[in-house]
């Protein structure tokens, strides 16, 4: 069962690494869709693995991550419709 729990806390690591990286090389935007799906699917696997190996501080961590980027998904939404919207109105 132990290595259950840590190929789903290293799959959780890669996305959230990863995301990192691919901000840091431009090419996710930190306002886009797909970075913070990727923080927060790494977010729960992480919190996922930390059920079976307990860690406070990590859990945490995870739960702000998870925050963070649950309000950015939130914002990318609410400018998507804005976005939408202007353009209705636009083309009317």
């Amino acid at each position: 069962m132990d290595i259950l729990f840590d190929v789903i806390g290293m799959s959780g690591t890669f996305l959230v690494v990863g995301a990192f990286f691919l901000l840091q090389l431009n090419k996710l935007p930190a306002t886009g869709l797909g970075y913070n799906l990727m923080n927060l699917s790494g977010a729960i696997l992480l919190l996922i693995s930390l059920c079976y190996n307990f860690n406070l501080a990590s859990f945490v961590i995870e739960i702000f991550w998870i925050a963070a980027s649950l309000i950015g998904i939130y914002k990318y939404i609410k400018a998507r419709k804005a976005s939408k919207l202007a353009a209705a109105h636009s083309a009317s």
